[in-house]
């Protein structure tokens, strides 16, 4: 990782990268600046699914304990629950323009043989940085794997955030622009071809499982938040609806059920 940034820091600053082609307006220290913001959107709305997912097993009670983290989670589960797939699709869509940007900024335009290889490496060295090995190093780890395990660890936190709440609004935003509806459609198509049903006609319902002295594990911000392998990887509570198709149902709901 630290290779991968001192390459791209100092071809950034020597002008030797896409961004200073596409966009040569961008100064290289304002370069340097953006790369970062642009990494911490992604990082931000990677770690957003994690947190969003892992919050919604808990009771509503639970799920915020600031003003930005109750206005996220209102927001986040209100009507129908369309909103939690709506925020997947914008989300995506925020997260892919990013990458192209971050793209100009991580592959580099040194052409091998003319004596300006980075740190004087080799021709043959400098034809594979040119390919952007050092770009995906560095947006898996600063833009993606950090924030998700953070996010896991810690998903109160993330959502208590200002900017997490700032985000849900422009990711929905996006969505309700209808620029990638189409994934509603397909999403639709898939589960109609291939005969996806609710967790119910496979395991039962709470209920039933409760009677057969299997019931779902009791989710708690105290037992189940805070650890890297938490809730943030374990999905919806087994038995409740889908988001895609109706509320997301809440450990109240299933407690006042039984």
């Amino acid at each position: 990782l630290g290779f991968c940034l001192a390459v791209t820091l100092v071809a950034l600053l020597n002008g030797q990268t896409s961004v200073a082609v596409k966009y040569p307006a961008i100064p290289p220290e304002l370069a340097v600046v953006l790369l970062f913001v642009f990494m911490s959107i992604v990082g931000m709305l990677e770690g957003m699914q994690i947190a969003f997912f892992a919050v919604a097993k808990l009771p509503a009670s639970e799920r915020g304990t600031s003003f930005f983290g109750r206005k996220t989670c209102e927001l986040l589960f209100k009507g129908n629950g369309q909103n939690l797939p709506g925020f997947m699709i914008g989300r995506q869509l925020t997260v892919v323009c990013s990458f192209f940007l971050v793209g100009s900024f991580t592959s580099l335009t040194i052409e091998p043989g003319t004596g300006e290889n980075i740190f004087g490496v080799s021709d043959s060295a400098q034809s594979f940085l040119n390919w952007g090995f050092q770009g995906a190093v560095i947006t898996t780890i600063l833009a993606s794997i950090s924030w998700q395990l953070a996010a896991s660890a810690y998903p109160i936190a993330f959502l208590n955030l200002p900017f997490t709440y700032i985000l849900l609004v422009i990711a929905l935003f996006l969505e309700w622009t209808g620029l990638c509806s189409g994934a509603w459609v397909l999403a639709r198509i898939q589960k109609s071809v291939t005969g996806m049903q609710y967790d119910e006609v496979y395991i039962g319902t709470p209920e039933e499982r409760m009677a057969n002295n299997h019931a779902d594990k009791a989710m708690t911000t105290a037992q189940d938040v805070g650890h890297l392998a938490g809730g943030g990887f374990a999905g919806h509570l087994a038995g409740s609806h889908d988001a895609l198709d109706g509320p997301i149902q809440s450990r109240d709901a299933i407690d006042e059920a039984a």
